[in-house]
């Protein structure tokens, strides 16, 4: 079940594409925006992913890091990392329990066979570690800018 607004956010404890850990509670004090995506390289994620790294520089300012989240192995957000020059952390969740602790591992309809899988979701975490705002509808086109006008909103 996907957490609601208000809500404690679930922990994080992933791994970085150089290995390393994240934890969400490294974030205390600071906004988190954690975003969910299917997969490396992929049209749609990519779109998602440049227009975070885009925008990152307002997201910093607006005191928030973010955070991709996949089902793929670290070499695979290595090259996605560097073919398209992202400076903010992709972690893996290769056994997808982080994406089950958020709700977000789901079955989809792939092109009439069904699959399991992460529905692109985004949360914006507080500075408190709560979820101040889910976004369950993500147009990878736009969102960057949807994330950062809720940000303005919640001020």
């Amino acid at each position: 079940m996907m957490p609601s607004v208000g809500e404690k956010a679930p922990a994080l404890d992933l791994k970085d594409v150089e290995g390393r850990t994240v934890k969400l509670a490294t974030f205390r004090g600071k906004r988190v925006v954690l975003y969910f995506y299917p997969r490396d390289l992929t049209p749609g994620c990519t779109k998602e992913a440049c227009g975070f790294q885009s925008d990152l520089a307002e997201f910093e300012r607006r005191n928030a890091a973010v955070l991709g989240v996949s089902t793929d192995d670290a070499s695979s957000h290595k090259r996605f990392s560097e073919k398209y020059g992202l400076a903010f952390p992709l972690l893996s969740d290769e056994g997808h329990k982080t994406a089950e602790t958020y709700g977000v591992w789901q079955e989809k309809n792939m092109y009439g066979r069904k699959i399991w899988g992460i529905k692109r979701t985004t949360f914006i975490i507080d500075e408190r570690g709560r979820i101040a705002r889910v976004f369950a509808r993500v147009k990878p086109d736009t969102h960057s800018r949807e994330v950062l006008d809720a940000l303005d909103r919640l001020d």
